[in-house]
């Protein structure tokens, strides 16, 4: 079967735009299938896929996604319904890539659906909204968000030049396929700056053994990310040694990876080992971003842009109980490694978090919490968690957890 470019935009307000690229894409070798998701006026241009198509993917119907007066419930239904059709038109194989052009509405529709796509499709979104904050539009994914500059609005000398960019870009990447790579078992690890040299112990020995590494930086995204990847089926075990995305969850941190923060990972089943890297820092900005309530905590500033706060004991309290009741409801094989003379390398006598009163909290209550099982385990070992002696036993744990 052969596969197009599908380019999606509102056709009531970018269907100019969205033809334009289209051209452009074709001359440029793609087919391609434009596919309008207009919820208000008439098409401007005529769509291969209309509207009324794409709705009748909404689960409860056409009506729901069409039927709306109101232009932020109308957003939403369509938004609904194109993951639904996207989705579908991928798994039937007759997609070779996906590019759409909107402004901040229309962005906020496309979005999700692309989203859906797996890593590594390829994927790109003409919008006027990267100049501010994108991750409500990209969350975790890797589609290439490309600034408008002027807005989506008819076409001048710069939309012209960008959205023709844009259209060869994906006719492009459409085109060239990904080299055949050896497949490997995947394993993820997680890792912060303050964690690196245990993480790049257990992955330099992981790597002699076999093993295709994926190292996701624990900012929030980083998290979010590995666990897209897990619940794809592309990973096929986990080394979680920097869970410190818990510890802006529970401490109003700017790193968050969410409240459903190991779920997939533990409900795929996949083996599973845990540490409690960087669990004695919160995130924020720069330091004058730090909400003024904090004024009277432990301060380390990282860099101009990146302030940490030491984790209270009261914040490890909470992070405790959060990692307990996701761990409690693993079956397959865990097991959590507690490093007993520190988390982090500011965790160490001498420097800036060294607390042993706050780590002590930390570990006792996850003690306390977690409902040990043949298959459930804790180990407490004697080292800091950069020492090698702790990475040693992380790829312990591992073989263990992967041979049961």
């Amino acid at each position: 079967m052969a596969k197009s470019v599908y380019a999606i935009a509102t056709m009531d307000s970018k269907g100019d735009e969205i033809a334009y690229v289209a051209r452009c894409a074709r001359s440029a070798g793609a087919s391609v299938v434009v596919v309008d998701v207009g919820t208000k006026d008439p098409a401007t241009q005529k769509p291969d896929i209309t509207r009324e198509q794409v709705a009748a993917h909404h689960p409860k119907g056409a009506a729901a996604a069409l039927g709306h007066t109101d232009r932020g419930q109308a957003v939403t239904a369509m938004s609904e319904a194109l993951e639904v059709f996207l989705k579908k038109e991928f798994d039937a194989g007759k997609v070779s890539g996906v590019i759409a052009v909107g402004g901040s509405g229309g962005s906020a529709l496309i979005s999700p659906a692309l989203r859906t796509l797996p890593i590594g499709f390829p994927k790109v979104l003409v919008s006027t909204m990267p100049g501010g904050n994108c991750a409500p539009y990209m969350g975790f994914c890797d589609f290439t968000m490309v600034h408008s500059v002027v807005d989506v609005a008819g076409l001048n000398r710069v939309s012209l030049k960008v959205l023709a960019n844009a259209a060869h870009a994906i006719a492009g990447m459409a085109a060239q396929p990904v080299p055949e790579i050896e497949v490997k078992p995947t394993l993820a690890l997680t890792m912060f700056g303050v964690t690196t040299p245990c993480v790049t112990a257990v992955r330099k020995k992981l790597e002699e053994q076999g093993y295709d590494c994926l190292i996701f930086h624990a900012t929030g995204t980083g998290g979010q990310s590995m666990e897209k990847l897990v619940e794809s089926g592309m990973i096929e075990g986990v080394l979680d040694i920097t869970t410190t995305e818990v510890a802006d969850e529970v401490g109003e941190g700017t790193l968050k990876a969410g409240p459903k923060r190991f779920d997939v990972i533990i409900e795929k089943g996949i083996p599973y080992v845990m540490s409690l890297g960087a669990l004695d820092m919160i995130n924020f900005g720069a330091r004058e971003s730090v909400p003024a309530k904090f004024n009277n905590r432990r301060f380390h500033v990282h860099n101009a842009q990146v302030t940490l706060m030491r984790t209270s004991i009261e914040d490890n309290i909470a992070a405790a109980r959060f990692m307990a009741e996701k761990i409690n409801r693993s079956h397959a094989p865990l097991i959590l490694l507690i490093p007993q003379k520190g988390v982090s390398m500011l965790d160490a006598p001498g420097q800036a978090f060294y607390d042993p009163s706050a780590n002590a909290a930390l570990f006792g209550e996850l003690e306390r919490l977690i409902k040990q099982t043949p298959k459930r385990q804790i180990r407490k070992v004697p080292h800091h968690i950069n020492d090698p002696e702790f990475a040693a036993a992380i790829l312990d744990a591992y073989k263990e957890v992967s041979a049961r």
